[in-house]
């Protein structure tokens, strides 16, 4: 029986609309995992097209296969270590030349490739002229048209996929690097085929160009070769940095060579980007433009979301209100209205902003905007000893801490990436957006947005400033330069924004169905406990609980009920919301829980405040723990982290408390 099944990989530079390909393709039938024995995000997928089954893996965007970042790695050895049947290179086609180079390296890795030329009409509308039958024959590559944001030459994509799966031909084509160092090149592959338990997945030209360009990651991929000792003595008699620097001319030599027969590039005219970066990035404008636009992001969530959660916390309400009178024993009625449906439900309640500020961010991202604020930031985090890159992992911290500080991961220096993951838990996150428009708009009314922006604002200085600091002390060194490629504006895709909201946004309802959950469920059975005390009282043991605690917190302006709250926040940011909503749960009565908050004389503003504060910036979830042991592998840097935290923390509220009833507040 004939296999029915192809797997195909895409890869390509950032901002090729190799991500609006893949959701094009996959639809919602997508997967979202992590690499084995990494936590680099991996997206699958998959598409059933003329009775075969399809599944694409999008892999992390690269601009080479260097393995100076772990994007790189996890791209080139996903290529050679699983063998897709094809490996689609995505391709901007507006900006060819750029991308050639990655098509370069991905020949040397002997799989079947097949170019697609996506942003065609980009590239057209500019007045470019793309051969691809030349193109085809100088590449010795399939090559295909598509404009992924219209859905356009996506059966055309698929048509060739099956027909170099059914033809089971191989294209290849290799770059000549010269008489010196094709002779060291044969001359390595000569020793390494001596060693026959070798891996056979790694093609001999390739091992060899990558060892003498210096790849560590190659060499420890033959460490316990008994060929090992005489490839180094090859490779100790060569100067590398020279051998580096000669392979990457005659790349770039090749390209130069082969790109005029394949494309002939419109006279150089201000296109509608440079029009509109002209004013986006000024160096002026920029970041009040940037600024501008984020608080504008935030006062529509909160607009917008505002009748939701009034839809959602009155359903919640009477939901409590009814299972509180209907359910006997007394027991589980008060475990199911003010445990569950008291602590889940205030969570809930904030579904709505969550869902429209990853909808707003998505649209700033599909843009090609989101590029340009890494941009904008770039000459500021230089001064401040940040890499211009630390500034997108930063971004993608509004969303969740967790791939923010995988992100990191595409950082080249060791320096920088240690810096981005430790200031990163600072950038406030969609977890600690609920506690924001709890307190924001329980004591600020009008001002609540503006508040709200503050707190994210908040979050950047702080990692700014501990950014700074940590490269002066502990992590000394310059960071290095950042060159980033800026794409093209576009107009963002409604399937695209929706699918990214959709993902996130589900992250959280799933959050409150598991973690949250039980959280809520323990905090119900610590507020009922010893029997006979009084729900959630002081005299209960999670009254005693907060009491413990209390004394360390009371110069923040928290009293016992919020430190319980903080305390189970370390497991998740939103069970301080998922908390208080238990402990002044209205099981057994529709108020709000917001009037609740107003009645109670132990929160005021300044408080609330102070506690907007604390929440952003003390220690992380424990899932961002976990991943930052992980990606720093040191059980050093994650203390540090936790005690760093909860030290700035500890001290910007206090300033913000006692600093707002110095002035009278």
């Amino acid at each position: 029986m004939e296999d029915r099944d192809i797997k195909i990989a895409l890869t390509g530079n950032p901002n090729v609309g190799k991500t609006t390909l893949f959701n094009a393709l996959t639809g919602s039938r997508q997967h979202v995992g992590n690499w084995p024995g990494v936590t680099v995000e991996k997206k699958s997928g998959r598409v059933s097209y003329k009775n075969y089954n399809i599944e694409v893996i999008d892999l992390p965007g690269t601009y080479s296969l260097t393995a100076y970042s772990m994007d790189e790695i996890v791209a080139r050895d996903f290529i050679i270590e699983e063998k897709p049947d094809i490996v689609i290179q995505v391709v901007d086609a507006s900006n060819l030349e750029r991308n050639l180079y990655l098509t370069t390296q991905l020949m040397e890795l002997g799989s079947e490739i097949l170019i697609v030329l996506n942003m065609c009409d980009i590239a057209e509308d500019r007045g470019d002229r793309i051969y691809i039958d030349k193109m085809q024959e100088l590449l010795a590559t399939p090559v295909i048209r598509t404009v992924a944001t219209q859905k356009k030459g996506l059966c055309d994509l698929l048509d060739k996929v099956i027909e170099q799966k059914e033809l089971k031909q191989h294209h290849g084509h290799e770059i000549g690097y010269g008489n010196e160092i094709e002779e060291k090149i044969l001359e390595i592959e000569k020793v390494l085929i001596e060693d026959e338990n070798r891996d056979k997945r790694y093609p001999l030209r390739w091992v060899s160009i990558r060892l003498l360009e210096g790849d560590n990651n190659v060499r420890e991929k033959i460490a316990n070769s008994p060929v090992y000792a005489r490839t180094m003595e090859i490779i100790d008699s060569i100067d590398q940095e020279e051998y580096e620097a000669e392979i990457a001319d005659k790349r770039y030599l090749a390209i130069n060579t082969i790109f005029p027969q394949m494309c002939t590039r419109a006279n150089d005219t201000l296109t509608k980007s440079d029009m509109i970066d002209r004013v986006l990035t000024n160096k002026y404008l920029g970041i009040p433009i940037f600024l501008a636009l984020m608080w504008g992001a935030f006062e529509l969530t909160f607009a917008f979301a505002t009748p939701f959660m009034d839809m959602i916390d009155f359903a919640a309400s009477w939901f409590a209100e009814y299972v509180s009178s209907s359910l006997q024993p007394d027991w589980l009625a008060s475990l199911v209205g003010d445990g569950i449906i008291g602590g889940v439900g205030a969570v809930l309640v904030f579904v709505p902003n969550i869902f429209i500020l990853f909808f707003l961010l998505s649209l700033l991202e599909g843009s090609g905007y989101l590029a340009r604020a890494a941009f904008i930031m770039d000459k500021l985090m230089y001064k401040i000893g940040m890499h211009g890159k630390s500034f997108i992992p930063m971004l993608m911290g509004f969303g969740c801490n967790v791939p923010a500080i995988m992100a990191a991961r595409s950082i080249e220096d060791e320096k920088d990436r240690l810096i981005t993951i430790l200031i990163v838990p600072f950038v406030s996150c969609g977890a600690r957006l609920p506690i924001y428009v709890l307190f924001a708009g329980t004591f600020f009314g009008r001002q609540a947005g503006t508040v709200i922006f503050a707190m994210y604002i908040l979050g950047i200085v702080i990692a700014v400033i501990s950014a700074k600091i940590l490269r002066e002390t502990v992590v000394k060194g310059k960071p290095a330069p950042f060159i980033m490629e800026l794409p093209p504006y576009r107009v963002p895709t409604l399937k695209t924004s929706l699918i990214h909201m959709w993902d996130n946004g589900f992250m959280y309802i799933k959050k409150a169905g598991t973690i949250i959950l039980v959280g809520v469920v323990v905090i119900w059975i610590l507020a009922s406990f010893p029997w006979g005390v009084e729900y959630g009282s002081e005299g209960s043991y999670v009254g005693s609980l907060g009491h413990a605690v209390e004394p360390l917190l009371k110069p923040l302006g928290f009293d016992w009920k919020i430190s319980v709250a903080l305390i189970f926040g370390l497991v998740a940011k939103e069970i301080v919301v998922a908390s208080i909503g238990v402990l002044y749960g209205t099981g057994d009565n529709s108020e709000a829980l917001s009037e609740r908050l107003i009645a109670d004389p132990g929160i005021t503003a300044l408080s609330s405040l102070s506690l907007m504060a604390f929440s952003l910036l003390y220690m992380p979830c424990v899932a961002t723990v976990g991943v930052i042991k992980k990606e720093t592998g040191s059980w050093k840097w994650t203390i540090f982290a936790i005690i760093y935290g909860i030290a700035v923390a500890w001290i910007t509220a206090f300033i913000i408390y006692q600093g707002g009833k110095l002035l009278g507040y």
